[in-house]
């Protein structure tokens, strides 16, 4: 049986559509920092080693800090990459820091974790 244009047509279009989404840019620059898709605020933890693709924020320090998490689909390139957590979950890293946001940034634009207890930092652009 011969699969039909129309089908074809719909096959192709959702590959591609999942390819755009798998490489879309996990953060975007807002001003002179990096922030979410949705505009939060992004950070690194002094504490992390750049290029260990490890995350020393887990447990009850990732429910404050949560981390950018990286869909399964997610394609790293460039200052990206995707760092396993020591609960299996990915996580998006720039120049291989992990990158987290801050649970008292409320709305788009907030940095109230900058310079945290001096070893949280917004990303700087």
């Amino acid at each position: 049986m011969k699969p039909s244009a129309t089908l074809l047509c719909l096959l192709t279009s959702a590959v591609f559509t999942t390819a755009a989404f798998a490489d879309e840019a996990p953060v975007k620059k807002s001003g002179d920092i990096l922030v979410n898709q949705a505009g939060m605020t992004l950070y690194t933890f002094d504490k992390d080693m750049a290029g260990s693709g490890k995350s020393a924020c887990n447990d009850a320090c990732a429910g404050i800090w949560p981390p950018l998490m990286a869909a399964g689909n997610a394609n790293a390139s460039g200052d990206y990459s995707i760092i396993s957590r020591d609960d299996g979950s990915k996580q998006w890293a720039v120049k291989g820091k992990p990158v987290y946001l801050f649970s008292k940034d409320k709305q788009a634009g907030d940095r109230a974790g900058d310079n945290f207890k001096d070893v949280w930092h917004v990303i700087k652009n």
